[in-house]
């Protein structure tokens, strides 16, 4: 039972992770950011661990919280993770909720909380646990619990939507509680559990706010009172201590003025902070969502903010460096970098099948028409996990599935030209047509600093890695169906630029109309350069400085970046 318990968090945690766009999209209290499903996504994501320790679970839950909604949520989870068996369940959610509503100052009904108290009084109801019918009743109680947050914030009401929080908490324990009673596969998609309540309003307006929401962790030996001044008279201010570590969340037009005080009083092991406009005007200019949709791999060098731009769907593989697990797009690139150069242990890993099941379930249940532009094959089992999914889900062939045979800047590339011409033509026939001549036409050369990195991935031994670093041998290579296909070798930074050079040359002529992605890994600063000189050859193309995408960067290590590019025939 104690292992059932384990793989319950686990189904609670990917279903979050499935369903986040749809939280982000819906996500307007107590402001209208479009970050709930990131933030929950990152502040549960210690619970995959299924064989983790407790007390190393709940220390991560305080590190990993981001945002009001993660913060909330890992004080519940860091009591709730205790709970092993069902007789422990009615007493562990009792006071995982009793520590939820102590989080915040202003702790308010109608929000994820009203969830927390919807499933303590459920499951004090319930007389035997767990079976499928105890399991319907809990959440038959928190489906109530989320629809009526709608009724209880005038926000929510405005906007004509539920709360994301609520429902982010909702998704989690359906994940949970089928899971625990042996019904893995018993799943409704949520846009049918609550009909009319997951789209904003036309009518809803979000007035724009300044400032930085601001989440941090400080290893102080001060008092906390102290560091309870730091937050004093900032918004949404949230203090949670585990030992000597105090995370810190808040609203502030002063984050300079914050960092500096934490620093005075220890040591600021972590920063995070979103500017509040910028993330308002995305939200409210987002794309409104269309019949048709696309649907890649985070692996294409595509990040969130691309994605909520240009209105497209990403599916994550997972990042694990040293003890920390995030899906690719929510990990910074610097940290990554650093870790790298330091010699911490860096690996992937795919998204359980579970987890990708219900990617596809969400996108065919939000949309009419899904094209799903999968990065190769030989890179990951995402192809074939997809096939699987689709024979016994989609029998109105709603869902298109593609095999690029890209990765990284390749892919990207292929999904920027596709998501372009969808938008013009708005015909999904037409634009799958268009993918599959792109697939055949795009072109990518990937320019790396040192083998050690693919030697470690056991992508190339570490006899010929140390031997091609002594030499100063610097491979290039491309990715390929039949994998990751080395184009030449180089000695220089300035070979590598020639050699790109060479290659765009060979296919575009200079007044051409093409998309071209430059990809950079902690070298920003010297592709941007280049980025110029490119411009200046090819006025008529579209230029992308974009991050390599985190699952390559893994593998191919500190100095990397690349060149990736298509001629668009028709305008």
């Amino acid at each position: 039972m104690e292992n059932r318990f384990k793989q319950s968090f686990v189904a609670g945690v990917e279903r979050v992770a499935a369903w986040a766009d749809l939280l982000d999209d819906i996500n307007v209290y107590p402001v209208a950011d479009g970050d709930t499903g990131r933030n929950l996504s990152v502040s549960l994501s210690p619970l995959r661990q299924a064989n983790g320790e407790k007390d190393k679970i709940v220390r991560q839950l305080l590190l990993a919280a981001r945002g009001n909604s993660g913060n909330i949520a890992s004080q519940f989870f860091s009591v709730f993770y205790a709970a092993d068996s069902p007789v422990r369940l009615k007493e562990t959610v009792r006071t995982a909720n009793e520590k939820a509503w102590k989080a915040v100052s202003d702790p308010r009904p109608g929000t994820m909380l009203s969830v927390f108290d919807a499933l303590e009084k459920t499951l004090a109801e319930q007389k035997s646990f767990p079976d499928k019918e105890s399991a319907d009743r809990i959440l038959s109680d928190l489906e109530n619990a989320v629809r009526e947050t709608r009724e209880t914030l005038p926000k929510l009401k405005q906007a004509g939507v539920v709360d994301a929080g609520a429902l982010g908490m909702y998704i989690f324990f359906e994940g949970f509680f089928r899971t625990l009673a042996g019904l893995d596969n018993a799943y409704c998609p949520v846009t049918e559990i609550f009909p009319g309540l997951l789209s904003i309003s036309p009518a809803f307006h979000e007035t724009l706010e300044s400032g930085y929401c601001v989440d941090f962790v400080v290893k102080a030996d001060a008092p906390s009172e102290d560091l309870a001044q730091i937050a004093a008279g900032q918004e949404s201010a949230v203090i949670l201590r585990d030992g000597d570590l105090y995370k810190i969340h808040l609203h502030t037009d002063d984050r300079e003025k914050i960092r500096s005080q934490a620093g005075a009083l220890g040591s600021v092991m972590i920063w995070e902070d979103d500017n509040l406009a910028a993330q308002i005007r995305d939200f409210m200019n987002a794309p409104a969502d269309a019949a048709v949709h696309i649907m890649t791999d985070a692996a294409g060098s595509l990040t969130r903010d691309d994605a909520k731009k240009r209105g497209f769907t990403l599916l994550n593989s997972y990042l694990n460096v040293g003890d920390k697990s995030l899906p690719e797009t929510h990990f910074s690139p610097a940290e990554l970098y650093r870790a790298m150069s330091a010699g911490v242990k860096v690996s992937t890993s795919q998204a359980s099948v579970f987890e990708r099941h219900q990617c596809y379930a969400s996108a065919l249940a939000r949309f009419e028409k899904v094209l799903y532009l999968c990065v190769g094959s030989v890179f990951t089992g995402n192809y074939s996990a997809a096939l699987e999914w689709k024979k016994e889900h989609d029998p109105e062939n709603r869902m298109t599935v593609i095999d690029t045979g890209a990765a990284s800047g390749r892919l990207g590339v292929m999904v920027l030209a596709v998501q372009s011409f969808l938008a013009r033509t708005k015909d999904m026939d037409a634009a799958i047509a268009f993918a599959r001549k792109a697939v055949e036409r795009c072109e990518e050369y990937v320019f790396l600093e040192k083998l050690q990195y693919l030697a470690a991935g056991g992508r190339l031994s570490k006899t010929s890695a140390f031997f091609g670093d002594m030499l100063k041998m610097k491979p290039v290579i491309s990715p390929q169906p039949e994998g990751a296909k080395k184009m030449g070798v180089v000695r220089s930074r300035a070979d590598q630029i020639q050699m790109a050079l060479d290659k765009l040359a060979a296919v575009l002529a200079p007044d051409a109309l093409a998309l071209i992605m430059l990809e950079y890994s902690d070298n920003i600063g010297q592709v941007s350069e280049f980025r110029k000189q490119v411009q200046r050859l090819y006025p008529g193309a579209e230029i992308l400085l974009q991050p390599l995408s985190l699952t390559s960067g893994a593998h191919m290590g500190p100095g990397t970046w690349g060149v990736a590019f298509l001629r668009i025939e028709e305008k």
